[in-house]
């Protein structure tokens, strides 16, 4: 498999130190980057666009959560802490794996193996357009008090509220910042397809299409929700989808 690009946050030094000789062990791992601070951390991550972010939770100023609810798109993510309170929270954040300090070769080691699985599945999907996610590719989320960090192909539609966007997954509907059209300039176009001025659709979650008038289609998605497909998509939905 390819190298794996793997940036570390971390404020000590010698935690750093420590985490790149556990490294050297693994030639797969391509080490692109360190910062010792949230900050720098988030621009270093965007810039580079790592596989593997390897994060400290414990930093000053801001911690690793609040990294995470900076970036646009999340790497894999394995938390590195001295603490092992943060433990069920890392989880919420669906980081991969939590590592404690000292971190021993041997627990790193069963570490990168899980990031080569989920690599490895991710990689099987097909992408037409590098610059576009994937179905498994990850977002953060934060609307009020409440974080999700989701699957693009979990998402079963979209719609615009004002100058934001309403994710609809599962029984959630939080309030993504950014509007429908930045959105969809990145979503995989194998399933996602723009319905009408308002609202993005996942295919997979279509449970009823029934024609609607002047030549539009209805469709009921498998949350209950209704989307009414303008005509001139339900043209080109038709066509796409072979009716």
């Amino acid at each position: 498999m390819k190298r794996i690009k793997t940036v570390i946050v971390e404020d000590s030094r010698l935690a750093r130190n420590e985490l790149k000789e556990l490294i050297k062990n693994h030639p797969e791992i391509d080490m692109v980057g360190e910062a010792e601070n949230v900050d720098d951390g988030v621009e270093l991550i965007e810039e580079v666009k790592p596989d593997l972010l390897l994060l400290d939770i414990n930093m000053p100023e801001k911690d690793g959560f609040e990294l995470l609810e900076m970036l646009d798109e999340v790497p894999i993510t394995v938390f590195t802490t001295a603490y092992d309170e943060y433990a069920i929270k890392s989880f919420e954040y669906n980081a991969l794996d939590y590592l404690l300090k000292p971190i021993n070769e041997k627990r790193f080691e069963l570490a990168i193996d899980k990031v080569k699985v989920k690599l490895e599945a991710s990689n099987s999907e097909t992408v037409v357009n590098e610059e576009r996610l994937t179905g498994s590719s990850q977002i953060f989320i934060k609307d009020g008090e409440k974080c999700w960090l989701i699957k693009i192909g979990d998402i079963s539609h979209l719609e615009i509220v004002g100058n934001y966007t309403r994710v609809f997954f599962q029984d959630q509907r939080p309030m993504l910042y950014k509007s429908l059209n930045q959105i969809e300039g990145k979503l995989p176009e194998k399933h996602f397809f723009r319905a009408n001025r308002q609202q993005i659709i996942n295919t997979n979650f279509i449970q009823e299409l029934v024609p609607w008038f002047n030549g539009k289609l209805k469709l009921t998605m498998h949350n209950g929700e209704e989307v009414e497909v303008s005509r001139r998509q339900s043209y080109l939905f038709k066509d796409r989808m072979s009716l």
